[in-house]
């Protein structure tokens, strides 16, 4: 596959574009749905990008809204066939989050906020090891080593040629204080965010317990843009049994404001790493 082509990417524009064909034909997607005699709801996955696309429901879907022109029916072809192909995460087996590494990947910026552990761009690989063996007990070792090393080569979006333009992290002062993985392990951890939150590319900030209250208490999440005006940004929460994207823009721009009021809260990025070098250091004595 091609390094330009990402699959995950061409289902949302491909979703985008026929939802729009639909619209210009006036229909909804339950119409849609009982001309083709399938369910409304796979008519909703198609369009949300959150389903794979055949090059036979981009032609069914081409005569419900009578698209004439040869052009635009074959680049809507070429689109099916391209988010069909299979994005490098695909290697490493079935990996339950991987609708948000094809996002992740095509990111030109993310502003992530966590609660409970360092976020997985920024963990090294023993610390991912205890995060994940801590969250799914029940996970045997050659999953839990698919899991990590998924999450390590994710990070190619930090230190590789696709470099990813801005990542700001805000995070609760908890996740510097529980030592995960033990101290050695929480301490190699906390000495890697100093040394990561010196490129230019990374900001991370950390809201103190002495703050109280604040909107992220309600749940972590992620806000993710991308380069072409065409995408729309997602707001990505991490479940335990699915995920939840959100593109309205209602809810991206509520879940923007909440992120500023977090960015608020929390210290400057040059006291947060004045927190968690003393954090370091204490987990070395």
């Amino acid at each position: 596959m091609s390094a330009s082509i990402n699959p995950t990417v061409r289902r949302r524009r491909l979703g985008a574009e026929l939802r729009r064909l639909r619209e210009l034909r006036g229909m909804t997607a339950e119409e849609v749905a009982g001309r083709l005699m399938v369910s409304q709801s796979k008519i909703s996955r198609l369009e949300n990008g959150r389903r794979s696309i055949s090059q036979r429901d981009v032609r069914d879907l081409c005569e419900v809204y009578e698209v004439a022109d040869e052009r635009v029916r074959a680049g809507l072809m070429e689109m099916a066939r391209e988010s069909r192909q299979r994005g490098w995460w695909h290697e490493f087996g079935d990996i339950p989050y991987s609708v948000y590494i094809g996002l992740e990947a095509e990111a030109s910026s993310i502003r992530a906020y966590e609660s409970s552990f360092v976020p997985g761009l920024l963990q090294t690989r023993e610390y991912a090891e205890a995060v994940v063996q801590g969250t799914q007990p029940d996970t045997d070792t050659t999953a839990v080593k698919r899991r990590v090393d998924v999450r390590l080569k994710r990070q190619s979006r930090i230190y590789g040629e696709n470099q990813l333009p801005s990542l700001w992290v805000v995070i609760d002062e908890a996740v510097l204080k529980r030592e995960v993985g033990g101290r050695e392990v929480m301490s190699d951890q906390l000495f890697q965010l100093l040394l990561l939150s010196e490129r230019p590319n990374i900001n991370l900030q950390v809201i103190p317990f002495q703050h109280g209250a604040h909107p992220g208490m309600t749940g972590t999440f992620s806000l993710l843009e991308f380069p072409e005006s065409a995408d729309s940004t997602v707001v990505y929460f991490e479940g335990v049994t699915s995920d939840l994207y959100l593109e309205k823009d209602a809810d991206v721009r509520r879940y923007t404001n909440l992120y500023d009021h977090l960015r608020a809260a929390a210290l400057s990025v040059a006291d947060s790493r004045s927190l968690i070098q003393n954090y370091a250091e204490e987990l070395k004595q």
